[in-house]
């Protein structure tokens, strides 16, 4: 389903990609082969950037620094994603975004392109009272327990070919947390995971999908247009 985005307009004088939302769980090959046939379109063709927000059944994925001793039990299929990091996990209750956007039209920066996906995931969540942040020595998106521990509640993983970006964001909702005990989630052993329902926050993904909706000028307006 591809709906307009009502949000503020664009300050770059760019069209807003395309807000594309899947139903079901989208298998993850047919989610990898479809991200490099738009990311090819959008290049050499002049297709419309995008947006696309999906669920998938219950798997891992191994970044291109994935080391083997972070897979401790592999009870789910495990993936090559192309994209940077190590291994994580995804699966139903977990809003995965998929984000093509086309950086040689908006600063060809991709660390202001990832800051971007940051700020944009966390302005999302403290929409829901979760007050989310970001860690320079540690990928993702972190927020602290009751007990004051900091814990991961979403991962961000890009990969750019011709300045056309891949992959993007998780944001845990209420996914299975014992799923993340087979890997050693992007490589960092000493904090754990949670979700916006072990938060006592009881969100559907339509309510997250709607919030990411409204925050989206953070994540355009923050990249250059050129």
């Amino acid at each position: 389903m591809t709906v307009p985005i009502p949000t503020q307009p664009a300050v770059t004088g760019l069209a807003d990609p395309d807000w594309t939302v899947a139903p079901g769980l989208t298998p993850y090959p047919f989610a990898l082969a479809e991200m490099e046939l738009r990311a090819s379109a959008i290049r050499d063709d002049g297709a419309a950037e995008r947006i696309w927000l999906i669920e998938h059944p219950p798997l891992y994925t191994a970044g291109t620094s994935a080391v083997e001793s972070d897979l401790r039990n592999p009870r789910f299929p495990v993936f090559a994603a192309g994209r940077g990091g190590k291994y994580t996990y995804h699966g139903p209750g977990q809003r995965v975004g998929y984000v093509q956007l086309d950086l040689a039209r908006r600063g060809r920066d991709i660390r202001a392109y990832v800051h971007a996906l940051e700020a944009w995931v966390i302005a999302t969540l403290a929409d829901f009272g979760v007050t989310a942040f970001a860690v320079p020595e540690r990928i993702g998106i972190w927020t602290r327990l009751a007990n004051g521990e900091e814990a991961k509640i979403g991962a961000i993983g890009v990969r750019v070919r011709r300045w056309v970006t891949m992959h993007g964001f998780s944001v845990n909702i209420d996914p299975d947390l014992s799923h993340f005990g087979g890997i050693v989630p992007c490589g960092i052993a000493d904090h754990g995971v949670t979700s916006l329902a072990a938060l006592g926050c009881p969100a559907s993904m339509a309510d997250i999908d709607e919030a990411l909706q409204k925050r989206l000028g953070i994540l355009m307006n923050s990249l250059v247009h050129r």
